[in-house]
C-alpha cells in the first residue's frame, strides 16, 4: 500500500507543510518515488509521523524527538524530565496570568512591572519612566522600600508635576522649601535613600549617572532647578543638624 503526501497528512491529522518540514529536519525519512516523481509513503511512515505528532503534543521539542525512545534512554526518566519542564512552563503561565489580573484590576499600563500596578495610574508619565529606571538599577530589597516611599503621595508631587518649564525662581524656591520636610522624613524612615544608588548591583557610579541622565530627559528645566534647589537645602539642613 502506498500513500500520497496528502493522504498521509490526513491519516495522521497533520499538514503537508508539517510533513515537508519533518523531512527537512530529518525527523521523517524520505519515501521512495513513483516513476512520475510522486512520493510513495508506507505504513511505517504513517506510524513514525503519528509518533512525532504525539510526542510534540506532549511537549517534547522537535529537536529532542530523535533521542526519545532510544535503547540507551530510561523511558521513566524521560517522562519525569518532560513532566518537570511542563510544570515549570505551567508555573510561568500562571505567574503571567496573575500579573495580567493585577494589571487589569488596577488598569495599569502593560509595560510597567506588576509591582508598580497599584500606584502606576497615579503617577505622571515622567514618574512612571523614572520608576522603571530605578527598577533597573536598585537592588530588589531597596526597590521594595522605594515603592513604599512613593505609595503615599503628598501635595508637593502634584505641584511638581504641574510646574511649567518657565516657572519663576520664587515659585521654584517655594516648592523646593515645601519638599524639604517631606524628603527628610523619608530619609529618616528609609536611611538608604539618602544615597539610593550606593548599593546598586550595577555599581554606584554607573547607577548615579543613569539616574542623572534620566532626570534630565524626563523633567523640564524648572523641575530640574527645583531638584537642584532641594538638594542644596537638604545639604544645608544636614550641616546645621548637631552631630
Amino acid at each position: 500500500m502506498a500513500l500520497s503526501t496528502r493522504q498521509l497528512a490526513d491519516f495522521a491529522g497533520t499538514t503537508v507543510k508539517a510533513i515537508r518540514y519533518y523531512h527537512e529536519i530529518g525527523l521523517l525519512d524520505m519515501p521512495e518515488r513513483k516513476p512520475n516523481g510522486y512520493k510513495q509513503y508506507k505504513i511505517s511512515h504513517l506510524i513514525r509521523l503519528m509518533q512525532i505528532k504525539r510526542l510534540s503534543e506532549l511537549g517534547v521539542p522537535l529537536s529532542e524527538i530523535p533521542a526519545t525512545g532510544q535503547a540507551d534512554e530510561d523511558p521513566d526518566e524521560a517522562i519525569r524530565r518532560l513532566d518537570a519542564e511542563l510544570a515549570a512552563r505551567v508555573e510561568q503561565i500562571n505567574r503571567v496570568r496573575a500579573e495580567l489580573a493585577l494589571i487589569l484590576r488596577h488598569r495599569a499600563p502593560m509595560h510597567m512591572p506588576p509591582e508598580f500596578a497599584p500606584i502606576s495610574r497615579d503617577l505622571s508619565d515622567a514618574h512612571q519612566s523614572l520608576l522603571m529606571v530605578y527598577s533597573a538599577i536598585l537592588s530588589e530589597e531597596h526597590m521594595g522600600e522605594f515603592l513604599q516611599m512613593i505609595s503615599a503621595p503628598d501635595d508637593t508631587e502634584a505641584d511638581f508635576d504641574a510646574l511649567p518649564p518657565d516657572a519663576d525662581e520664587a515659585t521654584i524656591d517655594r516648592l523646593a522649601e515645601r519638599m524639604v520636610p517631606v524628603v527628610r522624613r523619608l530619609q529618616v524612615e528609609h536611611p538608604w535613600s539618602k544615597d539610593a544608588t550606593a548599593n546598586s548591583p550595577h555599581g554606584a557610579r554607573l547607577a548615579a549617572n543613569t539616574v542623572g541622565h534620566a532626570l534630565v530627559e524626563f523633567y523640564n528645566p524648572a523641575q530640574l532647578r527645583v531638584l537642584q534647589r532641594l538638594n542644596t537645602l537638604l545639604e544645608q539642613a544636614d550641616d546645621e543638624t548637631p552631630s
